[in-house]
């Protein structure tokens, strides 16, 4: 690909300094990716500059105005603090006719509305573990048809955020305890679902019209205590010293039936069609111990450290980090906008 003007957009508070040198690990964790995209791009020859956005999209508009990139990297995950805005980052990217890398505005709404994707898969008969919805506006009642253990979790929020072993209820009074919590700790509605218990299992799919989906990639609990959930909780995604602790790590997924690896294939191009993405994505599925295949979540834009699962099982397809880069680049001059559509 010829060099290109490439404007990283990120948030405010992670814009990378230029070297590592001297820093500790535990101090770069929260913008790793950042620094390894940025970093990667101007490697690859690109004019890169780096914008950092908190709640004012001024700054954006007059540098593209001003600068003229040829594509905006986006790296965003939240705008003014709300998980659901960036969607709207990327609708004003449209409307200024600004091409962008990952995901368009409508997939992102509706992947990061998890109880609104539970009502597509159900619709298109895709197997996910049975959910119910709670309100935090409305009186909690709860359903008396519930099969515990359940897992108990934010219908918005992402990353592992406000996740922990105590998500995983057994009774009714834990039930109560734990959807109050996360009414109160991350101001959203919530989602409980019956907990599948088994191998969790990640799916990358890169594309526009054609997709490519990655390896399978699984992650491994090590020797986390047997009295625990398998879960992804936050301290077992993040917390780089529990995680070596417990020899807690990913990889390619091994020793799949060929049934269960081609309904995963199917599975990851459906719901990467029904929900509309574009770019790139993960789908993150549960294999139960029977075989049987139930989908979590879908996850539009997801980490792209160098280091973090999407990046490693696209290097287990071939595709090097600067050649993944490369590819997000080129979808997203390649994806056809609205306005795209509308004026050629």
């Amino acid at each position: 690909m010829k060099p290109l003007r490439v404007l990283v957009v990120v948030h405010s508070s992670l814009v990378p300094p230029d070297s590592l040198q001297g820093l500790d690990p535990r101090q770069i964790q929260d913008w790793r990716a950042e620094y390894d995209v940025i970093t990667t791009l101007r490697a690859s020859g690109h004019q890169v500059q780096v914008l950092g956005v908190l709640d004012s999209l001024i700054e954006l508009r007059a540098i593209i105005t001003d600068w003229q990139p040829d594509l905006v990297f986006n790296l965003l995950e939240e705008f003014d603090g709300i998980v659901s805005y960036d969607q709207h980052v990327i609708a004003f990217l449209e409307m200024l006719r600004q091409p962008y890398t990952g995901c368009n505005p409508r997939g992102l709404m509706i992947s990061r509305d998890k109880a609104l994707c539970k009502q597509i898969f159900a619709y298109h008969r895709i197997p996910t573990p049975h959910h119910v919805v709670l309100r935090r506006t409305h009186r909690l009642r709860l359903p008396r048809n519930l099969r515990y253990p359940l897992f108990v979790k934010s219908s918005t929020d992402d990353a592992s955020l406000g996740i922990a072993q105590a998500s995983i209820v057994a009774d009714e009074q834990r039930l109560r305890e734990r959807v109050e919590f996360v009414f109160e700790q991350n101001k959203s509605d919530v989602l409980v679902e019956e907990y599948i218990e088994g191998r969790e299992c990640y799916v990358g799919v890169l594309g526009n019209e054609r997709l490519q989906r990655l390896p399978v990639w699984e992650l491994n609990f090590g020797t986390l205590p047997a009295n625990q959930a398998t879960i992804a909780t936050r301290k077992i995604k993040w917390d780089l010293a529990y995680r070596s602790r417990h020899g807690i790590g990913s990889g390619p997924a091994e020793s799949l039936p060929a049934p269960v690896a081609a309904q995963l294939d199917k599975l990851a191009r459906r719901i990467y069609r029904c929900l509309g993405l574009s770019g790139f994505a993960r789908m993150d599925f549960r294999l139960a111990a029977d075989g049987s295949v139930y989908v979590l979540e879908a996850n539009a834009n997801p980490h792209l450290a160098a280091h973090e699962d999407f990046a490693r099982s696209a290097a287990a397809a071939g595709l090097s980090y600067a050649a993944l880069l490369e590819r997000l680049l080129a979808l997203g001059l390649a994806y056809r906008s609205p306005w795209r559509v509308l004026y050629g």
